[in-house]
């Protein structure tokens, strides 16, 4: 596919990061995506329960171009197929479905039939116009059968972030489709119509297969949904906490970061966890899990983004005309280019209480939710101490409207280190959209944020007390 095709295809498809608050902000990522008008949604909010799954299960198998030997991938299965659409609707439908197969196979279109292939679990997020988004999870892997052949990925299209119950879900299709496609319908008709479980609660499917007997599934929630998005276990395994820190402190300035791997699952699980460690915050601009070949200007892009690209690419990317970038090797736990600055973005002592609480108790980690908290924990408590007083300075109007005070807030901080970072920060469309949806509500969301930020002034008037006995 060149790239003027896929600049049509993707005109009014973006890229953005499954998101815990803040709204889409318009950015421009050369010809070929172009992101959506500004809107003041929250965009991966809690989800509650009860909607649905998915909204597509994709089968996309390359298939032989009519001149050349070159592949293109083409969507081969579709569950289910939607009849009876508005204009308006069939045009959506036809630039989604148009999109998805170029980050299915992102790799570019030179492949050759093979014997042995690792199957790969990985996604890419789409944001439409409206500012809706939709997350491709995708499995690809050789299809059964003897001899040399193409592999061919599932993909389940969802508007819910949550990468470990859908990589279940693929487990269960991926088996199914070794038997039969037509043994994938009745489990995926069941999951459609099944409603999506309340945090930790538990759905159960009952399945049919042909020589198994009945199989009933169980998919369950993890009961703290703010990390059901993301897999921290990729990231520490490839890079050092010093490295880890070093991206968010980019990530936090809003630089562009580049990210190098030789699979598709290590790229998509780094880039969604670095993006993640920004909670409560939400990175605004140009995302790309994995960069399909024909975007790869991408990287010459002056806005911010934070991007996936294969190793095989490596070359490419090294020879493009980049500035202020950091590259990370992801492989070598490497950083092949950076600004230089990265060590001293962060408050020095806020620093080391990162570094300090990550080393603590590593090795006793056992499971992904375990692993998860203990990574994100020193990083939300990071925001908790510089910028957690910010509702006490959300000056409001009769009619509720709420107003910033910008200079009082970070002129609050006791700490000059702490003070210099945030007068930064507060300049950010990290910060900025965040504070928007502030002004907007009443009093303070009651997430996970807001509750360590409680828990931080119990500690604060507590230490008080005891200070005043003391004397």
């Amino acid at each position: 596919m060149d790239r003027q095709a896929v600049a049509r295809l993707l005109g009014r498809l973006g890229q953005r990061p499954p998101r815990q608050r803040a709204g889409p902000a318009q950015d421009h990522l050369g010809e070929a995506v172009r992101e959506p008008e500004r809107t003041q949604e929250h965009c991966l909010p809690s989800f509650a329960g009860g909607q649905h799954f998915f909204e597509y299960l994709l089968v996309v198998s390359l298939k032989k171009k009519h001149s050349g030997r070159d592949y293109e991938p083409t969507i081969t299965y579709q569950f289910p197929k939607r009849e009876n659409l508005l204009r308006g609707q069939q045009e959506e439908e036809e630039r989604l479905l148009g999109a998805i197969p170029l980050f299915c196979f992102p790799d570019g279109n030179e492949w050759a039939p093979l014997t042995e292939y690792p199957r790969e679990t990985f996604s890419f997020v789409l944001t439409n116009v409206d500012g809706s988004r939709k997350i491709g999870y995708c499995r690809r892997l050789l299809p059964a059968g003897r001899g040399p052949r193409l592999p061919e990925v599932y993909c389940i299209i969802s508007c819910i972030g949550c990468f470990g119950l859908f990589s279940k879900i693929l487990d269960e299709v991926e088996k199914r489709h070794q038997i039969s496609l037509a043994v994938i319908y009745p489990f995926m008709q069941g999951l459609r119509e099944a409603a999506f479980p309340a945090p930790g609660k538990t759905v159960t499917l009952k399945s049919f297969i042909p020589d198994s007997g009945t199989e009933f599934i169980s998919l369950t929630r993890p009961l703290d949904s703010h990390l059901e998005h993301v897999d921290f276990s990729s990231l520490l395994h490839c890079l050092s906490f010093e490295q880890i820190l070093q991206i968010f402190a980019s990530a936090v300035l809003e630089r562009r970061i580049i990210f190098l791997a030789e699979g598709l699952s290590t790229l998509s699980q780094c880039i969604h966890a670095a993006a993640a460690l920004l909670y409560p915050f939400s990175w605004a601009h140009t995302y790309i899990p994995v960069v399909p070949e024909s975007l790869l200007d991408t990287v010459c892009c002056p806005t911010p983004f934070m991007v996936g690209v294969q190793m095989r690419f490596r070359e490419k990317v090294m020879e493009s005309p980049m500035e202020e970038v950091l590259l990370v090797n992801l492989c070598e736990g490497t950083f092949l280019m950076s600004v230089g600055d990265e060590k001293d973005i962060l408050p020095p002592k806020l620093q080391d209480d990162i570094l300090d609480s990550l080393g603590q108790r590593i090795k006793e980690l056992q499971t992904s939710e375990q692993i998860n908290e203990h990574v994100s924990g020193p990083f939300v408590q990071f925001f908790v101490k510089t910028v957690g007083h910010y509702a006490s300075y959300i000056k409001r109007e009769a009619n509720g409207q709420g107003h910033f005070q910008e200079r009082a807030f970070y002129k609050a901080l006791p700490s000059k280190a702490n003070r210099r970072f945030v007068k930064k920060f507060v300049k950010t469309q990290l910060f900025s959209l965040f504070i928007q949806e502030a002004e907007k509500s009443k009093n303070p969301p009651a997430g996970y944020f807001q509750q360590k930020i409680l828990e931080y002034e119990e500690q604060k008037k507590q230490k008080k007390s005891k200070e005043k006995t003391v004397k």
